[in-house]
């Protein structure tokens, strides 16, 4: 069972890795954002979004994986309410969840519905509010170098 957390609380924005870009495709016309943080390392993958106490409104993390996963995201020790969204190497969101903080064990965790390569945690409610749906595509923008 892979669990991955959802703390780069020690990092300051200069040491943060360069953003990741990721493009959604709805009905409504297109979403980009522009200022997540990617974790694609098994270390930053388990911290995560843990420890934060805030996050900006269109921030999040994407969590990038090597070849297809399927073990369950968790909140242990995540503060803040968080929405997530996979989906995989067709680039189709096939689960959106929403995910409640957990500061002690045990924690619920939260599965996919199939396997995925990219799983995006937003702030609660990010998906919803943008329009964001099952079915729709993200095309993801990965830093080179």
């Amino acid at each position: 069972m892979i669990l991955t957390g959802c703390d780069r609380s020690s990092a300051s924005p200069d040491e943060a890795a360069p953003a990741v870009t990721v493009a959604i495709a709805r009905s409504e016309g297109p979403v980009e954002l522009d200022r997540l943080e990617l974790a694609d390392t098994p270390e930053e993958r388990a911290r995560g979004l843990m420890g934060r106490t805030e996050l900006g409104a269109d921030d999040g993390m994407l969590f990038a994986f090597p070849e297809p996963a399927t073990g369950p995201f968790w909140m242990k020790d995540t503060l803040i309410p968080l929405s997530i969204a996979f989906w995989g190497e067709d680039g189709r969101i096939h689960t959106i969840v929403e995910m409640t903080p957990c500061e002690a064990d045990p924690c619920e965790t939260y599965p996919a519905d199939a396997p995925y390569t990219f799983a995006l945690e937003m702030p609660q409610g990010w998906f919803d509010g943008h329009g964001v749906e099952v079915g729709d595509r993200a095309d993801v923008e990965l830093p080179t170098g």
